[in-house]
């Protein structure tokens, strides 16, 4: 099989995937598929069969797969180009049409690139004369910051994409005719060898040149490419690594110059750096291409469906944002696949080639097109800082596009040229072939080194993008400034949340303009779980837990949801339904009403949370004023969007005395009937302990010292367990331990027993933290720190015969169909204690509401068990409760606590949130 007929195959093989890509626009534009939408990608098919035929003629040696590897660039190009800036696409497809008959007119009329040798300073003159032309007065042109064009009438040019051409011929022939020269060291400084000066004088003056054209012309890409493939070429043509370390020393050198003297510059790097620093003005680019990229995904939004169009001048500079967007992280990890199989096939052709020259042309050709695609797809992604180039082939620009196939055409002359493997043999052991490439092999080993040098890059690419649309997506959507988000989820019908009993929460309701608009048809109910769904604050509670699925991205019921989602094609989010039961957790709320504080209800052998409430509260509908006010003032001393149940950490007062009782009984250093002394106050460990209202009650039984909540028995009785037991007895229950949960929780806590003084295990036992001085020699907390969620897995934990089950809120999610995709799964998160322990102490608790401080949440024909506690501060006190009923096989535990209450209050509110959820049980 010819290399002509392979090049064949290879465009039969691309032309499918192209008429799919712009098959694909048309019909997200809603177009029919017929010749007037297909016709582009069929002429452009066209006008390569013609480019071939010509390259069968003029080049038949040439190599088989640039020409297709172009083909489908230039392609995915000009689709891009029609669906971002479909008013300049036809002007795109002429200068295509020109570039492929330019191509065609090099293979024509360039037979020989030796004689390039002969020219090769007319060639540096006019490349110089090329590259600043724009800076003639009248002539040049200053677009978007820089000046690289040259204006007649309404015609504009860039100058700069021949002069690289350009150049690169003449430092073809330089080097063909100074190699031998460049290679020999004859300079020596102690123990190193260094070049004659004289054989610097180019390098230094590519250098100069480099820097002249960032400071008059703020170009920085055509800089770093001129300078980059300058010092690809010196290595090709000398394998002295000298040349490659000067070269980045210098560009090094130039660099941090280039930062110290130049706004231009120094606005570049800091918008690199951190480009949502100043996202509405110099960032404002460049944080509009990192939102498209990390909304690509693996397969992309779908052509057409993506908003890149809010990234200014996309079509060109940044149109690979574009690319990553629609087509995925596996659309544009391919396309840079090309351009690295471009860069294979270019050195390949390279090391093929008959003569020095030819081997020069081809790697430097090569490189202009591989250095510019990496520069600038590097600057889209962030990996390097932005510069001002187009990406070859793709990129809307009849110059880029012009020079980029003339490019093509020198590289297929340079191929037909190869001399095969017994003449490259013959020449590589003659010295007599004029035109041979001496050292063959060691050419051979450079471009290798070389195309490792690409390969890296690409590779760096290629993680970049993965950390940006895998890794980092989730981060970059959900900023509060990510108007990408904010547009698209305007228009998603985001999935309901109700109870569990039916009643909705939240919905999304479609408006005139077709985006929709978020309602809480319950008012303020649950409105703490619910959390809020902002597209300018974020989202929190159970609209930021269930956010993926909410929008339909996550928990898919069925195939049809699985397929829909990766096509990109919207449809309604799912439904969350709670585990809340809407009559109890509305006599939750009613039981804080007038306090601040928190309320939890649980089925304590499922862990199902039946209701939670937070005081003070606030209405859903009102989010986004709050939220502005709080910006606004962050001092106001506003706390309603503060969820208390599960972020706030109290005193647990002498509903911690559960804990400790439990721990005393378990490890056996107690038992219900042992007697303990119980004045109103004693000293221990030097300090006081004091019963509340310094009540004294004699000499009592551990049982009766939980009914009456002696703070003397059990001060006694936490020295007599010492801190180590204590704390390892509340770990059990849950403190110091994180909570798998759905909404934020802060963790419960307990001193380090190492620090404890008797005084503070003491205090510790009855649940009342005491304060310390030096908080060096004392860093852990002074005593136990709960949350209310906490306390009611106490209160589970005894209910469930010493289990606590992890506790959840999502009961179900299903599809817009009613279809199901997740069902909750009850599962154990500790074992606090045994069932046989577990059963004591809820006798215990019995006592206390029928006999004790309790007896306010006693409940006619139910036996209620519970503890009470006051949580002593200096500006008033905490009212809490425990309980749990039935008593003798409990089916909800309620936990509360009162800030700034009377006594006994807690438990009086209590008892209703009880009675409620029992009957909703029908219990009651």
């Amino acid at each position: 099989m010819t290399r002509r007929t392979i090049e064949l195959i290879l465009l039969c093989v691309a032309a499918p995937f192209v008429v799919l890509l712009f098959a694909m626009l048309a019909i997200n534009a809603g177009q029919t598929l017929d010749f007037n939408t297909l016709g582009v990608p069929l002429g452009i098919f066209v006008a390569f069969v013609i480019a071939h035929l010509a390259v069968r003629k003029f080049a038949p040696g040439a190599d088989p797969a640039i020409l297709p590897i172009v083909f489908a660039l230039s392609s995915i190009g000009i689709c891009f180009v029609e669906r971002l800036a479909p008013n300049l696409a036809m002007g795109q497809v002429m200068w295509l049409f020109v570039g492929v008959a330019c191509m065609v007119l090099v293979l024509a009329f360039t037979r020989n690139l030796d004689k390039i040798a002969n020219f090769k300073y007319t060639f540096m003159i006019v490349g110089f004369l090329l590259l600043l032309s724009p800076l003639v007065p009248g002539l040049g042109q200053e677009i978007y910051g820089s000046r690289i064009w040259l204006s007649l009438g309404s015609f504009s040019f860039q100058p700069g994409e021949i002069a690289k051409i350009v150049i690169v011929l003449f430092l073809a022939g330089y080097l063909a005719s100074n190699r031998e020269m460049l290679s020999v060291f004859t300079w020596r400084v102690g123990p190193f060898h260094f070049p004659d000066l004289r054989v610097l004088v180019p390098l230094l003056l590519m250098w100069v040149i480099a820097l002249l054209i960032v400071v008059f012309e703020k170009d920085l890409g055509s800089a770093l490419v001129f300078f980059f493939v300058f010092i690809v070429m010196l290595y090709a043509a000398t394998g002295k690594k000298f040349f490659l370390i000067t070269g980045l020393l210098l560009i090094a050198i130039g660099g941090v110059g280039a930062y110290l003297a130049f706004g231009h510059v120094q606005v570049r790097v800091e918008t690199w750096l951190n480009p949502f620093a100043d996202a509405q003005n110099t960032g404002y680019q460049l944080t509009q291409a990192i939102y498209s990229i990390a909304d690509g995904d693996l397969f992309g939004q779908g052509i057409g469906r993506g908003l890149a169009g809010n990234i200014p001048v996309v079509e060109s500079d940044f149109i690979f944002a574009a690319i990553a967007e629609e087509i995925g992280l596996l659309g544009a990890a391919g396309v840079l696949l090309l351009f690295l199989c471009f860069a294979i096939r270019g050195l390949v052709t390279a090391a093929r080639a008959k003569s020095d020259v030819s081997s020069f042309v081809a790697v430097g050709l090569t490189s202009v097109i591989v250095l510019q695609a990496f520069i600038i797809v590097g600057g889209v992604t962030r990996l390097i800082p932005l510069t001002g180039l187009t990406l070859p082939f793709i990129s809307q620009g009849g110059s880029s596009l012009l020079a980029s196939f003339i490019i093509v055409g020198f590289l297929l002359r340079c191929g037909d040229e190869g001399t095969g493997v017994g003449q490259e043999i013959a020449s590589a052991t003659s010295s007599l072939h004029a035109n041979s490439v001496l050292g063959r092999v060691s050419l051979g080993k450079r471009l290798t080194h070389t195309m490792f040098i690409y390969s890296a890059l690409f590779a760096l690419l290629v993680g970049n993008l993965t950390l940006i649309m895998v890794v980092q997506a989730d981060y970059y959507q959900n900023m509060p400034g990510n108007n990408h988000t904010m547009a698209k989820e305007a228009r998603t019908e985001r999935g309901t949340i109700s109870t569990y009993d039916g009643t909705i929460l939240a919905q999304s309701v479609e408006q005139a303009d077709g985006t929709y608009e978020r309602v809480y048809p319950a008012g303020d109910l649950a409105t703490h779980v619910l959390g809020y769904s902002s597209t300018q604050y974020g989202n929190t509670g159970i609209e930021a837990a269930e956010n993926d699925a909410l929008k339909g991205q996550q928990n898919f019921a069925s195939w049809t949801d699985v397929l829909n989602s990766l096509a990109g094609i919207g449809s309604p989010g799912n439904d969350v339904t709670l585990t809340l039961n809407s009559k109890i957790q509305q006599a939750a709320q009613d039981a804080l009403a007038g306090y601040s504080g928190a309320c939890v209800v649980m089925d304590p052998e499922t862990g199902a949370v039946l209701g939670m409430a937070s005081s003070p509260t606030y209405s859903a509908a009102d989010t986004e004023a709050l939220l502005q006010a709080a910006a606004a003032n962050p001092d106001s001393g506003d706390s309603s969007l503060l969820n208390r149940a599960t972020q706030a950490l109290y005193a647990p007062g002498s509903t911690f005395k559960i804990v400790s009782l439990a721990t005393a009984l378990e490890d056996g250093v107690a038992k219900e009937d042992t007697v303990f002394s119980s004045p109103g106050s004693m000293e221990i460990g030097g300090a006081p302990i004091s019963n509340f209202n310094g009540n004294s009650y004699g000499d009592i039984t551990l049982a009766r010292a939980t009914e009456l909540s002696s703070n003397t028995a059990f001060g006694q009785l936490g020295v007599e367990m010492g801190a180590d037991k204590l704390v390892s007895g509340a770990e059990k229950f849950g403190f110091n331990k994180r909570i798998e949960f759905t909404l934020e929780t802060a963790t419960s806590l307990m001193p380090e027993p190492s620090e404890m003084k008797a005084w503070e295990t003491a205090w510790a036992s009855a649940g009342e933290p005491v304060g310390t001085v030096d908080k060096a020699k004392h860093p852990s907390p002074a005593g136990p720190q709960s949350t209310v969620l906490e306390m009611a897995l106490v209160g589970c934990a005894i209910a469930n015969d010493g289990s606590i089950m992890n506790p959840y809120l999502v009961q179900g999610i299903y599809n817009a169909n009613g279809e199901r995709s997740f069902t909750a799964q009850p599962n154990k998160f500790l074992q606090a204690v045994s069932k046989e322990t577990a059963s004591r102490v809820k006798d215990v608790l019995k006592g206390v509401v029928t006999d004790g401080t309790g007896t306010a949440a006693a409940i006619p024909g139910v036996e209620v068990a519970g503890k009470t506690g006051t949580a002593e501060k200096p500006n008033g006190n905490d009212s809490w409760f425990v309980g749990m009923a039935p008593a003798d096989n409990p089916r909800v535990v309620v936990a509360i606590n009162l800030e700034l209450a009377e006594e006994g209050k807690g438990t009086e509110r209590a008892q209703n949130v009880l009675k409620t959820a029992l009957q909703v049980q029908g219990l009651l």
